[in-house]
């Protein structure tokens, strides 16, 4: 059985270069005119599209900026494929989440910037804060496979999935915060920083990262 990783065609790559290039137009109009100024028009004329294109791949104006949102659970849900099985969890969740929400470079500053101003405009824009919401849900739904395969076979399914559940969380809350501030993209209250806080707050606890036994936790055993 073939199990090494599909590579996404030429056709793949050119769609999702398309939809970055209309969603970055999509978030530069957002800043410049808020999501009640800017129409799809505005987006496909300004990406270079025709509006049958942008329509093609995105339902709403607000809905083109999820390849954006999305781009750091993609980094991070990326690495956690490549760890190996049975390695300490908890620390490979927060090297990997370190990882995908640092900014090395220009790019990934611009990035984060990119982020920074979507979820500010969320705050205004309930159809904006619902495609941010949608964005973190699918993202809990992918990940399960992907801690499933690190945790092992053994793992209890219910606490597969609230592992899952407390990771996005921990992300979701960890890039709002930093929205909501000044803060740098890197050092001391940057997401990456925020987020490995958030982990091991949301996570503490949980025996599937602490090794803890049912019976050792509090409200089990006599």
């Amino acid at each position: 059985m073939n199990t090494e990783p599909s590579h996404p065609s030429l056709t793949e790559r050119r769609r999702a270069a398309t939809q970055l290039e209309i969603a970055r137009a999509a978030a530069a109009l957002f800043a410049e005119n808020g999501p009640d100024g800017t129409t799809a028009e505005d987006i496909a004329r300004r990406a270079g599209v025709a509006l049958r294109t942008f329509y093609r791949y995105f339902r709403s104006k607000q809905d083109a900026v999820g390849p954006l949102l999305s781009g750091g659970a993609e980094r991070w849900r990326a690495l956690l494929e490549a760890a190996a099985p049975g390695d300490a969890p908890a620390a490979t969740l927060e090297r990997a989440v370190a990882e995908a929400l640092r900014a090395p470079d220009a790019h990934a500053a611009e990035q984060l910037g990119w982020t920074r101003g979507l979820l500010r405009a969320a705050e205004r824009d309930p159809a904006l804060r619902a495609v941010w919401y949608r964005v973190n849900q699918d993202s809990e739904e992918r990940l399960l496979p992907v801690l499933a395969r690190l945790l092992g076979g053994g793992a209890d399914p219910l606490e597969v999935r609230l592992a899952a559940a407390a990771a996005t969380a921990a992300v979701r809350v960890a890039l709002e915060t930093w929205a909501r501030t000044d803060a740098p993209t890197s050092g001391p209250g940057s997401p990456a920083e925020l987020a490995v806080r958030c982990l091991r707050e949301l996570m503490g606890g949980m025996r599937l990262f602490t090794g803890r036994p049912d019976e050792d936790r509090p409200g089990t055993g006599d």
